[in-house]
């Protein structure tokens, strides 16, 4: 088998790429380990920011983003009840739009699909092979069978777990484990806050999404080690009361269809690129999902390599790919701590020594949120990063 490009991973990223290749005229095989039952159950993130709907709408891919995406101009912020607006429209002339992973998924390969990509589901044993020098190819094993994909590149967007990230030698990696987690659940109500609320409450962060109309999604802060079993829907819908309450609104509540808790850390790797192999999206980095910005990160990472790989083999270009690696990492830092930044704010810290400690730290929390409130510059930082750095 050969193909100009090889792609390990048919998440965002890999699909991304895929339909930036295929509108340039340029060949490329997906090489996916799970199934596409798999691919298309997983919960993911849900917010994109404008930059990423501009590409989607560039390349054509947005007809289910527009029918079903929910624009949003900007965020709440709230601590122990008060509550403040930050409008992005008004701050920074931007918005964000609610539309989760899962349904980007589903459309990226809904039209792969329909123009017939070559897109191969539960393989294995995925090694890859001759990265320094000119032809580079990957192995695996498809239903059983062995086979090589020789290729002129290899993109690995196969996620944190996936085998591009340990080809490359030497790697070093930067990375902060925060010693909380979110629980986060899916319930059949429609949302009861037209912009997402986001709030600091003594008893930890809470926050409130949505996926669509008729579906919420919401999230608590909970220590890393928890169970989801200890926590009935009952109690779930108990602290999200307590933690998002506020005078005069009120959280609906509904059948909860899915939950689930995640550890949260920081993970940046010290280079995207090795000979003739580049990472993307969470195979070169993960934020903490407070900032929004884990899948704008990928998206950000594909439109890049994209239009490098595109100048490189359609013209001789190499400047991009040579750039590449810079130029994701000089963004994603910028991304990194934004997302720590609000990751700080808002959560409780409860690692401190002592009470006198971690009621220091709490109060000084409470002392961001309402220089934010009052601080019209602070706010158009924050709505500058949240609605999206250029790509």
């Amino acid at each position: 088998m050969r193909t100009k490009v090889a792609i390990i991973g048919a998440g965002p990223a890999g699909l991304l790429l895929g339909h930036i290749l295929q509108r340039a005229g340029i060949g490329f095989t997906i090489l996916e380990r799970t199934s596409r039952e798999h691919l298309l159950g997983r919960i993911r993130a849900g917010v994109l920011e404008q930059g990423s709907v501009d590409v989607l709408g560039e390349l054509g891919l947005d007809a289910d983003l527009r029918e079903r995406g929910l624009t949003h101009h900007g965020i709440h912020l709230q601590h122990e009840g008060q509550r403040h607006h930050v409008d992005f429209v008004d701050l920074v002339g931007r918005t964000v739009t609610i539309y989760g992973q899962q349904a980007l998924v589903r459309h990226l390969l809904a039209e792969h699909d329909r123009i017939g990509s070559d897109i191969r589901f539960e393989v294995a044993d995925v090694e890859l092979h001759g990265l320094d020098g000119s032809s580079p190819h990957v192995s695996f094993t498809d239903g059983g069978t062995a086979g090589v994909l020789d290729c002129d590149v290899v993109v690995g967007a196969d996620g944190y777990h996936g085998p591009s990230r340990p080809a490359v030698p030497g790697l070093r990696a930067f990375e902060r484990e925060y010693p909380f987690g979110w629980l986060g659940i899916l319930a059949d109500v429609p949302p009861s806050t037209d912009d997402l609320i986001y709030a600091l409450h003594p008893d930890g962060f809470a926050m409130h999404s949505m996926r669509s109309l008729e579906v919420s999604r919401l999230y608590l802060q909970v220590d890393r080690d928890e169970s989801i079993d200890d926590w009935s829907d009952a109690r779930i819908w108990d602290a999200l009361q307590t933690r998002l309450g506020s005078d005069g609104w009120t959280l609906h509540e509904g059948a909860i269809t899915e939950k689930s808790i995640t550890p949260m850390r920081s993970f940046v790797v010290s280079t995207m690129s090795h000979g003739r192999l580049f990472l993307a999206g969470d195979a070169g980095h993960i934020v903490p999902p407070t900032g929004a910005k884990g899948l704008n990160s990928a998206i950000a990472d594909v439109t890049l390599l994209g239009r490098a790989l595109v100048r490189s083999i359609r013209d001789g270009d190499e400047a991009g790919l040579d750039g590449y690696s810079d130029a994701a990492l000089a963004r994603q830092w910028k991304v990194q701590q934004f997302s720590q930044w609000m990751t700080d704010m808002l959560h409780v810290h409860r690692e401190a020594p002592d009470a006198s400690a971690r009621d220091f730290r709490y109060r000084s929390q409470v002392g961001q949120l309402e220089y934010l409130f009052g601080s019209r510059h602070a706010q158009e930082s924050l709505a500058e990063q949240y609605a999206g750095l250029p790509f």
